[in-house]
Parts: C-alpha cells; structure tokens; sequence
C-alpha cells in the first residue's frame, strides 16, 4: 500500500515517482474520485479510481486486503496534499500495519509544512491541532492548553469561521503573531501577517463575511497572558 502525496493547489506540484506510483498501481483509492480525476487527467494516468473514506471504511477494508492479497499494489490519495493529515486514512493504515502489510510513503506536499516553511515563526518547535472543534467552548479549551506551550501552534480552517478564530486567539495571548495562509499554490495565494485583532479587522475591512473562501492555515506564536 503506497500512501502518495498530491499537489494541495497547483497541479504542478507532483513527484515524477508519485505519478510512476500511481500509473503503475492496481487500484487507487480516493477520498473524493471526482477531484482526483483531475489530476489522473492532467498527467494521463489511467489506473482505476476507488471511493475511499473514513465513513465507507468498514464496507472497503475487506475488499482492500483481498486487493493486496492477491499481490496487488495499491495507492491511497486524499483531495490535496499527504493523505492522513487531517484526511482520510489513519484507519486504514492502523489496520493494514497491524496485519503485518507493507506500507510505504510516497512525499508530497502538505499544506502545513508549506505554510510553517514560509512563515517567518519558529519552526524548531510547533504543535499542529488539525482542524479544531465546533464547539466555542472546546475550541477555546484547547487553544489554551497548546498556546501556553509558548510554540508555533498550526491549524486548518475554515473561511466561514476565520474571524471567530482570530478572536478567540486575543482572548488566548497577551501578545501574538499570527500568519494566514490561504489558497497555498494557486493564483489567489495569499499570506497575511499581524496581530490577531489586526488581521480581523483587515478581513472586516474587506468584506470577508460576505464573501469567504479559501481554506486557511492559521499559525499563531502567542505571548502568554499573565496575571
């Protein structure tokens, strides 16, 4: 089982080896086969795309092991970026390690790594949280646990709840640095660098409730609250 990276916008951004993997694979298993068509056009690979995700996994985990029983390579994609990243796959993978099958790493991009590389804050130490609950309360929660570290702390989210974030950050630090990243390799790319408060208001200013879009990686270096 091969888990393969792909680009996380521009379509560019892909191994010579992982586009080897993925022709020469028996099945690839997709978290979404109608974004990944995509990229199998672009670089004419040819190799039969199955749905794969977390919801599904039960019903594909025997069919996948018949798959590798049988000799078969297979590839497991997510949408954008290395799979298992706040993506489909640990399931999988847990389980395929246990029995005793070969599991190898095809690198790629990951949103995160790129977004961190670019962001002017310390990258000796960081703490990514993925995409971070719902719930104010427990978003709140754990932005204090982790910010209190005094590290790089990185998240994934969404347009729609950018500014509640950047809010519950001020509430969180005494000073901060936080970088947004938004649309990473694609023509609207975008970093954007200030003050929690400060980069809210930026957004106000443009109108962003109204309109939002893109996935942010958020990164934020706090200077903690003190008594």
């Amino acid at each position: 089982m091969y888990i393969v990276g792909t680009p996380i916008g521009n379509l560019g951004d892909i191994t010579y080896r992982a586009i080897d993997i993925l022709k020469s694979c028996a099945f690839v298993l997709a978290e979404d086969t109608r974004e990944s068509i995509k990229l199998f056009k672009k670089y004419d690979i040819n190799t039969q795309l199955i749905s794969y995700r977390d919801q599904n996994h039960l019903k594909m985990i025997g069919k996948i092991k018949e798959k590798l029983d049988m000799a078969l390579n297979l590839a497991l994609i997510s949408d954008s970026g290395t799979p298992l990243i706040s993506d489909p796959g640990f399931k999988l993978v847990r389980e395929l390690r246990k029995e005793g099958y070969t599991i190898e790493s095809i690198p790629g991009p990951s949103a995160l790594i790129s977004a961190l590389s670019i962001s002017s804050l310390p990258t000796n130490r960081f703490m990514f949280l993925g995409f971070l609950p719902k719930s104010q309360k427990k978003r709140k929660e754990i932005l204090e646990k982790y910010l209190e570290l005094g590290d790089t702390v990185i998240m994934y989210e969404s347009p729609n709840r950018v500014l509640d974030l950047l809010s519950l950050i001020r509430e969180c630090t005494y000073e901060n640095t936080v970088v947004l990243a938004k649309d990473l390799t694609k023509m609207r790319e975008e970093i954007l660098i200030g003050e929690a408060g400060e980069l809210k208001s930026l957004l106000k200013d443009r109108d962003f409730a109204k309109h939002p879009h893109g996935e942010f990686v958020v990164l934020v270096y706090p200077t903690l609250k003190t008594e």
